[in-house]
């Protein structure tokens, strides 16, 4: 068989040193070839034969490298992450999949804490499970109604002064599916040297059929009529000035009442649908400042505990000491005659505003008021969730709406 003819360019152009090149890319990857023997084209792996490179053409792998040396690589940015170490193992070839291992049960720990049920005074807690039933409708309660909460808890913290608030629907309220009537209020007015906080509760009259809106607009607007008169309400509390606290009062009062009672026209409904009870607790941020402004229209209760002893008679309606229920309560928005009283406090007093559904019994039930007196000492301030779950203290007969922002008094910092 002939050999075959050499290969020669018909032009002298680039191919010349191309040829070159892939010439001396085969001697750097390929076997080494005794001296005085030709060396052979590599041929890949696949069997396609080999081809010059053309400029610009990034050249092949080869397909034979000895051991130690690598193939050229291909890539210009830099080594590939596989590239960085030694070579790899082989990867082993797949097998049948293992059966997966069961799972260890968790190792055992300590108990989670648990608050449980409220307790409750008597031998044995109310008939009803201390828990939200069923909620109210809207085509029963209306929008307003449906969507008000059946707990609310909420806190703050200024200095010296902390505060704990919740309300809960009662268990008549949440058998009947109806929505709590009772709000909170916990909020800043002022500023500056006139910063106050404004802390409050407002009762739904249970014979209104929209009290729950306006116990809530009620918090809301006086919150923004007290904010207006900020700095001369910061003034007349702080010099235990009470015809002055009184008059301010009065007007903040009166403002809220008229502002309701054009809420209820814009809802088309009479104004005593909207009826609700009103009790606010004034409290200067100025740490030098120990007196404390309160407003109360309408029943429920302000109580002091100091020293680990109960005063329940601190601004307090017939209504409020639980000797005599008066169903013609004053209300707002028909009532707007507030009676206004100041409040000198010390370090380590805790003041109670709170609604009839717990100054009833924590005037009238003994076991209440131990409980309370212990779980609200001035030593140690409760989370807002253990709170909440103080405030739900049961005894049976009293089955209303329960509501009480409190304010422990600390020594100033």
């Amino acid at each position: 068989m002939p050999e075959p003819p050499a290969y020669e360019p018909e032009e002298a152009d680039g191919l010349d040193a191309t040829f070159r090149q892939n010439e001396a890319i085969l001697r750097e990857s390929g076997p080494a070839v005794p001296a005085g023997e030709a060396a052979a084209p590599s041929v890949p792996a696949q069997g396609s034969p080999w081809r010059p490179v053309h400029p610009g053409e990034v050249p092949p792998a080869p397909a034979y490298a000895p051991p130690g040396v690598r193939a050229p690589r291909q890539d210009p940015a830099g080594p590939l992450p596989e590239e960085a170490g030694p070579p790899r193992p082989p990867a082993p070839e797949p097998g049948p999949p293992a059966a997966s291992a069961p799972t260890p049960p968790p190792e055992a720990g300590p108990a989670l804490p648990e608050l449980g049920d409220p307790w409750h005074g008597g031998p044995k807690p109310p008939l009803y499970r201390p828990v939200p039933q069923a909620a109210p409708a809207v085509p029963s309660a209306g929008i307003e109604g449906a969507l008000v909460p059946d707990i609310v808890v909420d806190g703050a913290e200024h200095g010296a002064l902390t505060v704990r608030a919740a309300s809960v629907r009662g268990d008549s309220h949440r058998y009947q599916a109806e929505p709590r009537q009772d709000s909170v209020c916990v909020a800043r007015i002022g500023s500056g040297e006139s910063e106050l906080l404004v802390l409050g509760v407002a009762d739904g009259v249970g014979s209104a059929p929209l009290s729950h809106v306006g116990s809530q607009k009620a918090c809301a607007l006086a919150a923004g009529a007290l904010d207006r008169v900020a700095g001369p309400l910061a003034a007349a509390v702080a010099e235990s000035d009470l015809p002055g606290f009184t008059a301010l009062a009065r007007q903040a009062t009166a403002e809220v009442a008229t502002l309701l009672w054009h809420e209820a026209e814009r809802y088309g409904r009479r104004p005593s649908e909207f009826a609700t009870t009103l009790r606010l607790l004034v409290v200067p941020l100025d740490p030098e400042v120990r007196v404390r402004g309160l407003l109360t229209l309408g029943d429920g209760g302000t109580a002091l505990l100091r020293e680990g002893r109960w005063d329940t008679a601190l601004g307090a309606t017939e209504e409020g000491d639980g000797a005599v229920i008066d169903t013609r309560t004053p209300a707002l928005p028909t009532t707007r005659e507030p009676v206004a009283t100041l409040i000198s406090t010390r370090p380590g007093d805790v003041l109670v505003v709170c609604t009839d559904g717990l100054s009833t019994p924590l005037a009238g039930d003994q076991d209440t008021a131990r409980f309370l007196a212990r779980a609200w000492s001035p030593e140690r301030v409760p989370g807002p969730a253990d709170f909440l779950w103080q405030l739900q203290y049961r005894v049976k007969s009293y089955d209303d709406d329960r509501s009480a922002v409190v304010l422990w008094e600390g020594p100033a910092r």
